[in-house]
């Protein structure tokens, strides 16, 4: 197909999609420095400590967190090498495999989310959900779901 036969968006399309781009850009700014300020972790710390936090002993394999999160496993060394100079996680090599390596959330990373989430909860209602009625949210929802469902096929 030529740029000539592009479908182009209509012009509701274009201003849903350029809200969508700000709303992708401003909302984790915001969440980044209520974090920040309120507990000295980032979103992608925050991000993190909730994959490790939602299994049951705290520890995820490293490719398994780098799919979870949609980072390279590159960038996620990186960062958990920050996080533990910090002592929120540690790594941990896997016994039955001597090529992987496990995150493991720290007793320190898990009382820093602990402290962080309350805050977190509140800017997220703030920003997001207060501004929404029960239907909106379930409209999200139902949005989210289908495109998080195409990006799966892409």
């Amino acid at each position: 197909m030529s740029a000539d036969e592009t479908p182009w968006l209509d012009d509701r399309q274009q201003q849903a999609w350029r809200a969508w781009l700000a709303m992708g850009s401003r909302l984790p700014a915001a969440l980044n420095r209520q974090l920040q300020r309120d507990s000295d972790l980032s979103l992608q710390d925050f991000d993190v400590l909730v994959q490790l936090t939602d299994t049951e002993d705290g520890r995820v394999r490293v490719s398994a967190l780098a799919a979870a999160l949609g980072w390279e496993r590159s960038r996620l060394s990186h960062h958990v090498t920050r996080m533990e100079r910090r002592g929120l996680v540690a790594r941990e090599e896997c016994g039955d495999d001597g090529r992987g390596a496990f995150v493991v959330l720290t007793p320190e990373g898990r009382a820093a989310i602990e402290a962080a989430a309350p805050g977190h909860v509140r800017t997220v209602r703030s920003l997001v959900f207060d501004a929404l009625t029960p239907a909106e949210v379930a409209s999200l929802e139902a949005i989210t779901s289908k495109v998080l469902g195409r990006l799966e096929d892409a």
